[in-house]
Formats: structure tokens, sequence, C-alpha cells
């Protein structure tokens, strides 16, 4: 018989942080280049969240 699931939820994943000493100047720029889209990619759903709530409460504001 299966037992609930007593664990508390996991929280997301973060980026593991990375040996910085061992990378040149070119990866580290490669890196930050990396970080960089990824906020950009995180902004982006941001944005996107802000705008459909928006609208949704728009619907209920009328």
């Amino acid at each position: 018989m299966l037992e609930p699931d007593d664990s508390p939820p996991r929280k997301p994943e973060r980026f593991p942080p990375r040996a910085l000493d061992t990378l040149g100047i070119a990866e580290l720029r490669d890196y930050i280049a990396q970080l960089q889209a990824e906020i950009a990619r995180a902004e982006a759903e941001i944005t996107r969240k802000e705008r459909h709530r928006d609208a949704v409460e728009g619907l209920f504001r009328k």
C-alpha cells in the first residue's frame, strides 16, 4: 500500500555555483552571457504573467 508523501514541497532548483577560478576570461564571458539569457527569459515570463493577471483583473473590474 502506498503511503502519502509527508515530505515538504521542494524548492525549484537553482543554478549550482560554478568554480569561477578554473575558468578563463572567454569562458567567464560565455558564462555571463548564459546567465544573462536566463535572466531575460525569466523577465519575459514575469511580463507574460503580469499581462495575463492584468487581463483577468480587468474582466472582474467591469
